[in-house]
């Protein structure tokens, strides 16, 4: 099979691959749409130990099964891997269970033509649902799994809230819209990236402005920060914008690089929450609300051939992307 590997640092070629082999309890997918993430940019740029190269990234993705009961069925794959038996996975939070495992991360991912994955990680989608739509409901659900932990710990409904977005990528876009539809009085977005900052404008959810410039909102004002980068920078601005007895949802993961004013969090009783991923309930949530077109036209999408993937990479590495998701098809 052709597949887009992750060889080296600022590296992905276009190769062939051997032919995933499924084994007792998986279901061979052939792959038809695949999103980039921002975890995979960050193995790109050689940040992250846990994928180490050669490897196939990739784990937003939508693929019609070709073995088992569910043969010949367009599904969602959900990549994180879990034991299903421990506290954590009976009690509805499986992101936390500690044998957790993500395709693309140590094992091979979906930036291929095929992959084997367990078919308990197979979920139901509309067989008429348009696969880039679909493609995009990891993404999805790990922003309204962010807001659900924050509306259960806010002092007051999101709708008499003020709401700021640090990172304009699919995360952060999705997180406005979803804001914007709970109707949080007022939601900001922040990017350095010019591009995206234009797309943000014409999503029509948010007011935007560039953290490097002089425009910025007022500090302390917002009840709720949501930090889709994740870096030492942005946890700093978080702490400055966030109101006292406020909430900070920490969903980004660019860096640990010292960022936190915990005097201030302490002393103003704020609220840090950090999220990570998703359940397989928020994935099914996702689904439903990106058919019935609950998120938008998201006409903000941009779709390339997997062939493609290397310049796509490229281009959101130098800061050329426009687009807050850019989804590959083999």
């Amino acid at each position: 099979m052709k597949a887009l590997v992750y060889t080296d640092t600022l590296e992905v070629q276009y190769r062939d691959e051997p032919d995933p082999v499924p084994g007792p309890g998986e279901a061979l997918v052939k792959i038809e749409a695949v999103g980039i993430c921002g975890s995979d940019m960050h193995a790109y740029h050689g940040h992250d130990a846990r994928r180490i190269p050669p490897l196939i990234l990739g784990h937003e993705a939508v693929g019609v099964v070709q073995n088992g009961a569910q043969q010949g069925k367009r599904v969602v794959l959900n990549p994180l891997m879990t034991c299903g038996t421990c506290d954590h996975c009976q009690g509805g939070r499986s992101n936390l269970c500690a044998e957790r495992e993500l395709v693309g991360m140590r094992l091979a991912g979906a930036f291929a033509q095929y992959i084997a994955i367990p078919e308990r990680n197979l979920l139901d989608m509309p067989q008429d649902m348009d696969p880039v739509i679909a493609s995009l409901a990891e993404p999805a659900a790990t922003s309204l799994h962010a807001i659900y932990l924050a509306e259960k710990v806010l002092h007051r409904p999101l709708s008499e809230c003020r709401a700021l977005v640090l990172g304009g990528g699919s995360i952060g876009a999705f997180a406005a819209l979803m804001l914007k539809g709970k109707g949080c009085v007022d939601v900001y977005l922040g990017d350095t990236n010019p591009l995206r900052r234009h797309t943000a404008e014409e999503l029509g959810c948010c007011n935007v402005y560039d953290p490097l410039g002089d425009d910025l909102p007022e500090e302390n004002s917002f009840d709720l920060v949501i930090d889709a980068v994740g870096s030492g920078r942005t946890r700093s601005a978080s702490c400055s914008f966030v109101k006292s007895g406020g909430v900070i949802s920490h969903v980004g993961l660019q860096d640990n690089e010292p960022g936190l004013d915990t005097r201030r969090i302490t002393l103003e009783e704020i609220t840090f929450l950090g999220n990570y991923t998703y359940s397989a309930v928020d994935l099914r949530a996702a689904i439903k609300a990106l058919y019935r077109g609950a998120l938008g036209a998201l006409d903000w999408v941009e779709t390339r051939l997997l062939s493609d993937g290397a310049a796509a990479f490229r281009e959101i590495h130098e800061g050329k992307a426009a687009a807050p998701k850019i989804v590959l098809r083999p």
